[in-house]
């Protein structure tokens, strides 16, 4: 995963400083993979340690590792294309972001009701969604029909969330969805394709998986194991954090 993606991927961690020193290292690559760390941090009047904690931000061990992963790219290693299934598994492991999926587990325990939507193809993985969550203990709905989820966005309240899952993250119902939940102050948790799109925009809280869009005689034959690969993550943790409640409440 590239620098730039990497920004995208932990954008939440990042401050202003962070930001325009990602923008210098995509923007002058060769010359960054030949200076020190302090030769980097003297252009920004900052200290060695902030570019120590910004490559910890973005993943990286460390800025060494950062500019290692910077000369692989200008040397074209790494740059293959695929739509392969075990390609977007791989890469849907490398979006994986724990910190998040905790933050995410803590939130669903935490809340008072949480509603499942998607639309089409994803709406299986929303009723499988809501099983899982209920599982755990939380009260859970997914909606097969909009005007359903427009009647639950309309009496929803601030300690709810809602979890919208989306391959493009631009369709018109799930947009239409975050707008209402966003009026009722309702926490959004987005489920996108890993890239810039409207409703990781408005979300509160952004996971992704890695699945480009695929049509065969236009039907859209998109990837969906990626999907289900994320929302098994995010089930694991949320019951790990369930079963942590429990232990703390009624120890043995």
């Amino acid at each position: 995963m590239d620098i730039q993606a990497r920004a995208h991927k932990y954008e939440y961690k990042l401050n202003d400083t962070d930001d325009e020193i990602i923008e210098y290292i995509v923007k002058n690559k060769e010359c960054v993979i030949k200076m020190s760390i302090q030769m980097l941090a003297k252009k920004f009047y900052t200290v060695p340690n902030t570019i120590t904690r910004l490559s910890k931000k973005l993943g990286y061990d460390g800025f060494s590792q950062l500019k290692n992963t910077l000369k692989e790219d200008v040397q074209g290693e790494v740059r293959e294309q695929d739509s392969t299934l075990q390609y977007n598994m791989k890469r849907t492991l490398d979006l994986v972001d724990r910190e998040m999926l905790r933050k995410v587990a803590d939130k669903l325990k935490d809340s008072r009701h949480i509603y499942i939507f998607g639309v089409g193809d994803t709406v299986p993985f929303c009723e499988i969604l809501s099983t899982h969550i209920k599982i755990g203990g939380k009260s859970a709905e997914y909606f097969l029909h909009r005007h359903d989820a427009v009647y639950a966005m309309n009496h929803a309240k601030s300690q709810d969330v809602l979890i919208l899952i989306s391959m493009s993250g631009e369709t018109r119902q799930i947009m239409e969805m975050a707008g209402l939940a966003k009026e009722k102050g309702v926490t959004i948790v987005s489920l996108t394709h890993f890239t810039r799109n409207s409703l990781e925009s408005e979300a509160d809280m952004r996971l992704f998986f890695y699945s480009p869009k695929k049509m065969l005689e236009n039907y859209n034959i998109s990837d969906k194991t990626p999907v289900m690969m994320i929302m098994q993550m995010l089930s694991n943790t949320f019951w790990e954090t369930h079963m942590l409640a429990l232990s703390v409440s009624h120890p043995v």
